[in-house]
């Protein structure tokens, strides 16, 4: 049967060019940064307004209205670069994935759920009660080096539609059994298939539920740097999946396997082996072509050395694939951090900073 997709909570801007993005078009190179530089309201990385994905201030032009090549973009014959030489950087760029993404209804349950049943750490919370929204950053280690999850609460809303399409997070230890016993001690978390071997194979694994339905696999594995492992992603064409994150982001095929019996395929791709670092689970249900995405999961943030190759990359695969960018490259307002966003030809949201 065929879920329908009923779109990301993306704010897409469509405004006319403003009186500040003419200023800076007559105004000399030289003085394009000191027109830039107007008062905004700072943004670091971590920031979540309201419902909206986008980081861009409602009340500053959006970067996708910008005035091409003022911030960065390649200039002269450099903006000609053939197909095969932008498809060059995704191989050669040093990426990881940084984080995701989501909403929850009560911070405070969730980080406590996390941080002590999980074994998660709280690295850092920020409240902006001007945006009426609260974050905060989870994971194993540090953010320079491990993989996060981003929690957001916004003001006064305690549910939300977490869809179809995502699947769950995946976490590595080295006894589920125990792991399992002490979420079920939680009055927050549950669990929702007892600790054992995968049907057909001897893989160890359990899953849990989070307080706001995000469901999480427990993985039996021996020690790794990075125990937050996986995201796993309901796709509509897994072919065209694997081939766009291959191509556009650089990411490699770790392993594919097909379960007839069950009527799904599954690929893991990433930028390291499974048991090193995170990777994106993709699965095809067979004769699945779309899902709901909600509004509760909202993107996968990825590291890259240079924001604008990355862009130039995806846009250019988009076009054989599929997919959109939503955000060109540019920096954050007040803030030298560069970022773009896109959505994959199946709609996931993507970041790239």
């Amino acid at each position: 049967m065929t879920v329908q997709i009923k779109g990301l909570a993306v704010t897409e801007f469509k405004a006319k060019q403003s009186t500040l993005e003419k200023k800076i078009i007559e105004a000399p190179l030289s003085s394009v940064t000191s027109t830039c530089l107007l008062p905004s309201r700072r943004f670091r990385r971590g920031d979540r307004r309201s419902l909206s994905t986008e980081h861009t201030p409602s009340h500053l032009p959006p970067a996708t209205g910008a005035p091409p090549r003022l911030q960065g973009m390649a200039t002269g014959s450099e903006a000609e670069k053939s197909p095969e030489v932008v498809l060059e950087w995704p191989k050669n760029d040093k990426k990881r994935l940084l984080h995701a993404v989501y909403r929850v209804g009560d911070l405070d349950r969730t980080i406590k759920c996390y941080t002590e049943y999980f074994g998660m750490k709280l690295l850092r919370k920020r409240d902006v009660p001007e945006e009426k929204y609260t974050n905060a950053f989870l994971g194993f280690g540090p953010e320079d080096t491990n993989f996060a999850l981003e929690l957001t609460y916004n003001y006064g809303v305690d549910k939300y539609d977490i869809g179809a399409g995502f699947g769950h997070f995946a976490i590595a230890t080295e006894d589920v059994y125990k792991l399992a016993e002490k979420v079920k001690s939680s009055c927050c978390c549950k669990i929702t298939r007892e600790p054992g071997p995968v049907k057909g194979g001897s893989t160890v694994i359990s899953f849990a539920q989070d307080p706001d339905g995000y469901m999480f696999e427990l993985i039996q594995r021996g020690p790794t740097p990075e125990p937050l492992c996986q995201v796993m992603l309901r796709v509509g064409d897994l072919d065209r999946s694997i081939k766009f994150y291959e191509k556009a982001l650089g990411m490699k095929l770790l392993r594919k396997k097909d379960v007839p019996e069950y009527k799904y395929t599954i690929a893991m791709v990433g930028y390291a082996e499974e048991d090193k670092t995170t990777v994106l689970e993709l699965t095809y249900n067979y004769g699945v072509t779309e899902y709901s995405k909600g509004n509760a999961y909202a993107q996968v943030a990825i590291g890259t050395e240079d924001v604008y190759k990355s862009t130039e990359a995806v846009e250019l695969v988009t076009k054989e694939l599929g997919g959109k960018i939503l955000r060109q490259p540019g920096p954050l307002p007040g803030l030298n951090t560069k970022i773009a966003s896109f959505l994959d030809p199946d709609g996931w949201k993507v970041e790239a900073w």
